[in-house]
């Protein structure tokens, strides 16, 4: 076994640590803001632990490129899709206090 196979089995334990933290953080903070930033701070963390320790087993440099193409991918569309889920629960949260008062 070689140091880099360590090194990458101890990136792929640290991501599944941060993937599992977020899914907690998901079920016990008490509201949708707090569990917004857990799961995707978290799991974008998580995710790029995993794509690291997945490039040292990347046969060439296009395996390593779509790699991380792909987190790169998942971390736009993770931070566009937090963005609009916090925006529709800010304005239905404005909507509702609206027709309160």
């Amino acid at each position: 076994m070689s140091i880099l196979d360590v090194l990458s089995a101890a990136l792929l334990v640290t991501g599944a640590f941060f993937f599992i933290t977020g899914t907690v953080g998901l079920a016990r903070f008490p509201d949708l803001y707090c569990r917004l930033h857990a799961i995707t701070k978290a799991d974008n963390l998580g995710l790029g632990l995993t794509v690291l320790g997945l490039l040292f087993h990347a046969r060439d440099g296009l395996e390593a490129f779509k790699l991380v193409l792909v987190w790169l991918f998942v971390l736009t569309a993770s931070a566009c899709v937090c963005f609009l889920v916090a925006n529709d629960a800010l304005s239905r949260e404005r909507s509702s206090a609206d027709e309160e008062a």
